[in-house]
Formats: structure tokens, C-alpha cells, sequence
């Protein structure tokens, strides 16, 4: 049975948590592909960018995944700041999130952008806080009647203090409850939203701090986290630190999360084809199940229809016919799972 976000926490983070040995009630992967090339906007659809297909939807539901994080640019959505959005890249979008809802799986919509619309940072006089605010009203008033589609405000936020942030998180959090939108809001921090930095952050006042009381008129919001396992934490890497740093870097926002009664989703993580590292992805996704109160889901990054090449990749290889080994890992964790850990 798919479990509906938008059902699961109308009740409250205290009544509503899964049980920790069912595991998270949303688990998949990012299909990246429509936030490539934003160096040439807007750019030739299918030649610089390309949004995922249906096929790729059938493939990931059908080894367990219900969740799609879909990147996308904001410039190419709305390629005039406070305008119209675009018809033709509105279809676009509008068909994958068709398609996957209508099959049962639930979309999260991330405007893939860094905080920044064409280069200048939100909050900034050339972008200020009121129009990516109208941005996301405009985008909330399609999808309020959807309740399988998620709202990420932003993807990694970096280049400003998180108390900066607040405001335009604020803002557009009550853009969308006034498009008559109650679906799940997720809010990130800033520094890349990672999860081992939310709470101890050196980039102004933390995330834990600047974020902990965000103004939800509806309170059905959750943080969205990142956390990389290599040595930077910037999921560039081939190697990771251990075979326990999935664990460790979650830990304490775990704690932070369950004594502040807050939820939280992992929007991205990664890693190599290398045994640590399979290891570490193996026991990350174990910490995750076992405190499924606090923790919504996740989505790995990545696959998508140009990603069959990249080092973290869980596209399916047209060459082959086993699931990547990450892929393998995913699916016993996986909320619609075809197999379970033993």
C-alpha cells in the first residue's frame, strides 16, 4: 500500500510517525536530466536538457521505488522573472508528474537552482524575496488539488547565512498556502543543506537555529537534507571516509529531529561502485529505516535518461541486465520493496 505524505502528517509529527521497523513511507531516486546545461538558457530541449520518461518511472516503481525528486530550472519554467511561465516547459514537467501520480507514486518538484535566478542570489535587489515567492504561487495553484506531488522549495542553497534564508523560505512557504495549496512543503538549509552541518553549521547562525521555528501557516513541512559520504562531502568523489560515515553524519540531526519533534526527508545522497562505500550506502539506509518517526524517506541521486555513465548512477545499464549495485542496496530498503533485507 502506497502511503499518502500529505495524509501521514495532516495528524501531526507525534501521531502520524510509520513505526520504525516499517521504514520510511517515501523512498526513490532523483531523475535528473532538466536541470543540465544552465549555462545555455533557455537551451534546445533534447539536445542540452531533457526531463525523464515514462519508462524510467515503470522501471524504478517496479523495483520498489514510489518517490520522484524531478530537477528542473526556475529561468526555463518562467523565463522572465515575476512572468507567465513558459507553456512549452510547463508541459513538459506537467507530463512526468501526470504520469507518475497517476500510477501512484508521488513527485517532489525541485527548482534546481542554488538560491540564484540567473546567477543573482534570492533576497538580492535583482531577485527579491517576493518574486520567488510569486514563483512558487503560481507553480502550488497547479498542483493544490494533487496530494502525491511535494513542494522543494529550493535545491542547496549556499553563498548566504541561514538566518538570510529564512525569509525567502518564509515567504514563499505562504505564497503557497495562499495558492489554497496544503501539500507537504520541504525546506533546506543553506551550505548545500547538508545534513552533518544543520545542526553545528559555520555559516552564520545554524540551520537548526535559523530554520527550527519556519512559519508554516498549515504546519506540514519537513527539512530536506543532503549528505554525501566522500571526503568533502560534495558527492564528487570515488571513495568515501568509512564504512560508517552514512551513520555518523546522520546521527546528530537524527537526535535534533526527534527532541525538537521535527521530520526530515534525505533529497540526495550517493556513492561509487567501491566496496566501503556500498558498505557505508548499506548501513546509512539501515540508520534511516530504524528511525523512520523522524525521517520521511529519501531519494538517491541519481539516475535520468543521460545519466547512464555518471559514478553514482542507478540508470539502468542498456548493456545489461542486473540492477546497478546501488540499486541493489536501494531496493531492500525501499518502501514498495520486491525484496526485503534479511
Amino acid at each position: 500500500m502506497i502511503v499518502l505524505v500529505g495524509t501521514l502528517l495532516a495528524e501531526g509529527a507525534a501521531s502520524a510517525a510509520p513505526k520504525a521497523d516499517a521504514g520510511p513511507a517515501l523512498t526513490g531516486v532523483n531523475l535528473s536530466g532538466a536541470e543540465f546545461a544552465g549555462e545555455k538558457l533557455p537551451g534546445v530541449y533534447g539536445r542540452d536538457y531533457i526531463y525523464p520518461n515514462p519508462t524510467e518511472i515503470d522501471y524504478f516503481m517496479s523495483r520498489g521505488m514510489d518517490v520522484f525528486r524531478i530537477p528542473f530550472l526556475w529561468e526555463r519554467l518562467q523565463p522572465s522573472l515575476g512572468g507567465a511561465l513558459d507553456p512549452a516547459e510547463l508541459q513538459r514537467l506537467q507530463a512526468i508528474v501526470s504520469y507518475a501520480t497517476a500510477k501512484g507514486a508521488t513527485v517532489i518538484l525541485d527548482p534546481h537552482n542554488y538560491a540564484r535566478y540567473r546567477g543573482a542570489l534570492i533576497g538580492s535587489p535583482g531577485v527579491p524575496n517576493e518574486r520567488f515567492a510569486a514563483f512558487w504561487g503560481r507553480l502550488a495553484s497547479l498542483y493544490q488539488g494533487n496530494d502525491r506531488v511535494i513542494f522543494g522549495l529550493m535545491n542547496e542553497p549556499f553563498g548566504e547565512p541561514a538566518e538570510a534564508w529564512r525569509d525567502p523560505a518564509t515567504a514563499a512557504i505562504r505564497a503557497i498556502r495562499q495558492a489554497g495549496a496544503k501539500n507537504l512543503i520541504l525546506v533546506p538549509g543553506v551550505s548545500w543543506t547538508g545534513a552533518h552541518s544543520f545542526v553545528h553549521g559555520n555559516y552564520g547562525v545554524p540551520n537548526a537555529v535559523a530554520l527550527q521555528h519556519i512559519a508554516d501557516p498549515a504546519n506540514h513541512y519537513a527539512y530536506e537534507v543532503h549528505q554525501y559520504l566522500d571526503s568533502d562531502y560534495s558527492g564528487t568523489h570515488d571513495t568515501c571516509q568509512s564504512a560508517d560515515i552514512g551513520v555518523a553524519t546522520l546521527r546528530e540531526f537524527t537526535s535534533w529531529l526527534r527532541d525538537n519533534h521535527k521530520q526530515a526527508f534525505l533529497g540526495e545522497f550517493g556513492v561509487p561502485v567501491e566496496a566501503t562505500c556500498l558498505t557505508a550506502l548499506r548501513a546509512m539506509l539501515a540508520f534511516v529505516r530504524d528511525n523512520a518517526d523522524v525521517w520521511l524517506g529519501w531519494t538517491y541521486w541519481t539516475a535520468g535518461p543521460w545519466m547512464v555513465s555518471y559514478h553514482y548512477t542507478v540508470e539502468p545499464d542498456p548493456h545489461g541486465e542486473a540492477p546497478r549495485p546501488q540499486m541493489a542496496i536501494l531496493e531492500q530498503f525501499a518502501h514498495g520493496a520486491v525484496s526485503k533485507e534479511r
